[in-house]
């Protein structure tokens, strides 16, 4: 079960990634003047029960997709990732779990609600990538709020969310942004496809390193002295769930 939870864990490494990063930006920009919808209000026994059987089932769900399908434990064999990815993916949409870009969303969505101005929305994205790991390797905050000055500066007031002529002119200085940082709306699919072939290498690399930290513990033992370690890529995970 360890190796189950493992699997459908995230990767801290890839929180410094550029992708991601460029997913923060590109993703924020797009919830600017969005509102987030509110879930019903349950009472707090209720509640708890509901949120332990939704999660038991996603977690018994995603299981059954790996439980199924054979996943090749060689982070260097890019066929192996590309599987890899396709399986996590597979069992995220049968279990209803959020992508990585897609809980970025969801953050974004849910701490920007309800705030009513341009510069609060800019500095709750920088915290949310802060929080989160993400480095701005691109420079694309900085960029962001000079734009925001430079509107504000013609508008000679702060430009609130609400405010339809203010925010046209923002979204034309972010899209000049965007341009020069080489980020397009359409390459956002392109982006989740790499960042999920990063999580799913960086997983391999990991159960890479797990089973074979296992087996040089196991060979210490008198019993297993003599026995050769076997080949990680021949391991069948299917058998450990």
């Amino acid at each position: 079960m360890a190796s189950a939870s493992r699997l459908l864990s995230k990767s801290k490494q890839l929180y410094s990634s550029p992708v991601v990063s460029q997913g923060v930006h590109a993703i924020g920009v797009r919830f600017y003047a969005k509102e987030a919808a509110k879930p019903p209000a349950l009472k707090g026994d209720e509640m708890l029960k509901n949120i332990f059987l939704e999660v038991k089932n996603k977690f018994e769900t995603a299981i059954g997709v790996f439980k199924k399908e054979k996943i090749t434990i060689d982070p260097e064999d890019p066929a192996a990732v590309a599987h890899y990815a396709k399986v996590m993916k597979m069992a995220r949409e049968k279990a209803d779990l959020f992508s990585e870009s897609q809980r970025i969303k969801y953050t974004i969505e849910t701490r920007t609600q309800g705030i009513p101005d341009a510069r609060t929305y800019l500095l709750t994205l920088k915290e949310i990538r802060v929080k989160r790991g993400l480095t701005d390797e691109l420079g694309a905050e900085a960029m962001m709020m000079d734009a925001l000055e430079k509107v504000e500066k013609e508008l000679k007031k702060p430009l609130l969310r609400n405010d339809k002529k203010g925010m046209a002119l923002l979204m034309a200085e972010f899209e000049k942004v965007n341009q020069k940082l080489g980020i397009r709306k359409q390459d956002l699919p392109k982006y989740e496809e790499d960042l999920e072939l990063k999580i799913a290498k960086s997983q391999l690399e990991e159960l890479k390193k797990d089973a074979l930290e296992a087996m040089e513990t196991q060979k210490k033992r008198e019993e297993f002295k003599d026995e050769e370690m076997v080949d990680v890529k021949s391991l069948d995970i299917r058998n450990f769930l």
